[in-house]
């Protein structure tokens, strides 16, 4: 049994006549499986605390129809305007059945490492998520790094630095294990280059004319000026 529950009703309504289903405050939804796909719809609220603790890494068990399914969201199409779920593609799944899952890399333990404590250096992540596999019972909320070794700025956590759970391999066979995951950098270095970079700036911008003194130290007059163009 799945730790996230949600209920789904079966719609007939199709293309443009979802708009309606929209209104009412329902979330068109599509489940793929074995068999023919099976076109649903969901109240949104609760669709959408669902899916905000679920994500696409944990299995969400199905109600529809009174009939029980294993599922995992695949896809979440979001209006680009609004910003609200518009549609879900979930996939049926087997509780036997090994699945992948896209799952949150999440590094913990920087404050207690050298490089944050003795040298304040902070830390940028590259890769946030990653695809591993297992059974639904076995995939993990999210992976996570400790980052208590970290000392020098060169020092990087990557793939290999990755604790997988029992009963979890990463989906591609092929992957990178030296993958930089997060790395660190000076903010104080990158803080007084900006400011020597801003000053060279500063100190390059051309001079206007009529800013510069002439022999008597006086700034030239406009007449001045002119001549000197004519010449």
């Amino acid at each position: 049994m799945a730790e996230y529950n949600l209920s789904l009703e079966k719609r007939e309504l199709t293309g443009k006549k979802l708009k309606s289903l929209r209104e009412k405050g329902l979330i068109p939804s599509v489940v793929y499986g074995e068999k023919e796909p099976v076109l649903s719809a969901s109240e949104y609220i609760a669709t959408e605390k669902v899916l905000e603790k679920a994500g696409y890494h944990s299995p969400i068990d199905l109600t529809i129809e009174g009939k029980k399914q294993l599922a995992i969201v695949k896809d979440v199409a979001i209006d680009p305007i609004s910003r609200k779920i518009i549609n879900i593609e979930f996939q049926a799944i087997s509780a036997n059945e090994v699945v992948e899952a896209t799952t949150p890399i999440v590094i913990v333990n920087f404050e207690a490492s050298e490089a944050s404590k003795i040298y304040h250096f902070a830390l940028t992540q590259a890769l946030e998520e990653i695809d591993v596999k297992a059974k639904p019972a076995d995939l993990p909320k999210e992976l996570e790094i400790d980052a208590t070794s970290l000392t020098n700025i060169d020092d990087k956590l990557t793939i290999a630095n990755i604790s997988l759970p029992n009963g979890v391999k990463f989906a591609d066979k092929e992957i990178d294990m030296s993958q930089v995951v997060a790395s660190l950098y000076d903010p104080a270095a990158e803080a007084a280059a900006r400011e020597a970079e801003e000053k060279a700036a500063a100190e390059a911008e051309p001079v206007d004319a009529a800013d510069v003194p002439s022999e008597n130290g006086e700034k030239p007059s406009e007449e001045a000026e002119e001549a000197k163009k004519e010449e």
